[in-house]
């Protein structure tokens, strides 16, 4: 990463010590089946977030005053089981640092790492998914580290909710829990979708965001584009809702596929980011201390013996 703050913030505000908010790059996209550009997000994203207005009207706050550190980006690729490992090592570090951790890809299959991290380390875990695309395939191309797989093990391991889905194969349909997903077609009738998602959550909720959940006429640089998508200020007002009703523990961002000649993709993915740590730290003083309720006692050894964790801190 060229950057070497965080949306150009004052070195007091960005050191580890220091921040309640982790944001971790992953610039990978070593599975997209279409078009490929997925690793060049999280630096368009970093050049967009310099170029943003670090006041939010809407909270009136000031939130990279409550500390954001720029982590080092996570560039392992060798294989999509590497890097799901290499993600899941680092998202758990900071969590157990006591930090709100944040991360931005990169392709979705990165989301296995982070939601696998999450789920080791919070009690009672609602995954919320918001995307135009199931992802529920156990494997594809071979591997269940594939960016059509990214929700399949929390649909095993946590209490999954799927938002704004307008796209899956037939095969996705076995997994899938349609009580707890809202298809594009009917919210786009019915707006008790908003009410109802909320009140499946449990209280510890980790987002991971799909940019292609919103419309292509409002986000076409991403790698699947897909037609009848969110607009911007009904997801806000979801988002926000989420945030005020349920403890959010962290969330990440993926899918920005950045096109050097449309630029507004790069900075709504930079607003977002920002809107939802404005949502998150709203009612918190910058000089306040952050407390994440993480579980680091080991009840859960048995859903992390699963996977490959090496704890090496």
């Amino acid at each position: 990463m060229k950057t070497k703050t965080y949306a150009g913030i004052p070195e007091q505000f960005s050191k580890l010590d220091q921040s309640k908010i982790v944001l971790i790059p992953v610039p990978y996209d070593g599975t997209s089946t279409w078009q490929k550009g997925a690793d060049k997000g999280p630096e368009a994203f970093l050049d967009a977030s310099a170029n943003m207005e670090l006041y939010d009207i809407e909270t009136d706050s000031e939130v990279y005053k409550q500390g954001v550190f720029l982590a080092d980006a996570v560039t392992q690729n060798t294989s999509p089981e590497a890097i799901v490992d290499a993600v899941h090592q680092a998202t758990k570090t900071f969590i157990k640092k006591n930090k709100f951790v944040t991360i931005f890809g990169g392709e979705h299959s990165v989301s296995i790492g982070t939601i696998r991290a999450f789920n080791d380390m919070f009690e009672d875990l609602t995954v919320l998914h918001l995307d135009a695309h199931a992802d529920l395939r156990e494997s594809y191309d071979g591997s269940p580290c594939n960016h059509a797989c990214a929700v399949y093990e929390a649909s095993q391991t946590t209490n999954l909710i799927q938002v704004g889905i307008r796209s899956m194969d037939a095969i996705e349909k076995t997994v899938m829990d349609t009580d707890k997903t809202y298809f594009a077609h009917q919210m786009a009738v019915d707006d008790s979708w908003v009410d109802a998602a909320i009140d499946q959550m449990t209280e510890n909720v980790f987002i991971t965001l799909d940019l292609d959940v919103f419309d292509p006429s409002i986000m076409p640089s991403t790698g699947t584009p897909e037609p009848g998508g969110l607009l911007w200020y009904e997801t806000l007002e979801f988002l926000k809702q989420v945030f005020e009703e349920k403890n959010v523990v962290g969330f990440d961002i993926v899918e920005l596929c950045p096109n050097k000649a449309e630029k507004s993709s790069d900075f709504l993915a930079a607003k977002l980011y920002y809107k939802m740590l404005s949502y998150k730290f709203k009612d918190e003083a910058s000089d306040e201390s952050f407390e994440s309720n993480f579980n680091d006692d080991n009840k859960g050894i048995t859903k992390i013996s699963k996977f490959n964790t090496q704890d090496d801190y």
